[in-house]
């Protein structure tokens, strides 16, 4: 099995399919090439695509149609547009949907390379952050209802005794949760699960926060 990055083409026109074809297989890319945005999307192995070099105007689903879709159905690839019509507010939508570039046929060698050198680097970026939320979210499903409680509240910056306050339940039991949250969730440091709350959006109810500060502050009174 090849273990090359992988670039697909996707333009209605053959000498153009076949240009960029050459182009990219000899800066040593694995190209597979359609004339068709649906018969790329028809394809067994896109998710195997590190990027997309489509043509804008094609006939069915034209450019930012396979994009729109793509976004929905592989939201790491990223695209790079060449198009032989170019205009501005074509190009804005483009970009806006998160386009790597939007260049005018005919393209040089060395600018298609560029793009398309950025546009692996981010859809490997992509790719690698949203497998790691989904770790986190396997993880996270592993705590009971209670430590994902004490998570919520630890992430938050407040102490032991805070959550006890808040949650009913002894300073030395928060403290054996707590420890169980950082032993499932992988956390080396209250620094990393902090940031792991963070990428998974794990909070508490606002009331729930206010009320276990005012606990504490009434208990030191």
């Amino acid at each position: 099995m090849s273990d090359k990055t992988r670039i697909a083409i996707i333009d209605d026109d053959l000498s153009i399919r076949k240009s960029l074809m050459r182009m990219l297989s000899f800066a040593g890319f694995e190209v597979v090439a359609f004339p068709s945005a649906g018969e790329f999307l028809a394809a067994a192995d896109t998710d195997k695509v590190s990027c997309a070099v489509s043509d804008l105007r094609m006939p069915g689903v034209n450019g930012l149609e396979l994009q729109q879709t793509l976004r929905a159905r592989l939201p790491h690839l990223s695209m790079v547009f060449i198009t032989g019509h170019a205009d501005v507010p074509t190009g804005v939508t483009a970009m806006k949907a998160g386009a790597v570039d939007f260049l005018e046929k005919p393209v040089s060698r060395a600018v298609l390379l560029e793009a398309v050198n950025r546009a692996v680097e981010r859809s490997q970026n992509l790719l690698a952050a949203s497998t790691e939320i989904e770790e986190l979210r396997i993880r996270y499903e592993r705590l009971t209802t209670r430590e994902s409680e004490v998570f919520a509240l630890v992430a938050t910056g407040l102490l032991n005794k805070q959550i006890g306050a808040q949650l009913g339940a002894a300073e030395k039991t928060i403290k054996q949760h707590r420890g169980r949250v950082m032993y499932k969730m992988q956390a080396e440091s209250l620094a990393e699960l902090v940031r792991m709350a963070g990428r998974l959006g794990v909070r508490p109810a606002e009331s729930d926060f206010s009320k276990a500060k005012g606990k504490l502050i009434s208990q030191t009174k």
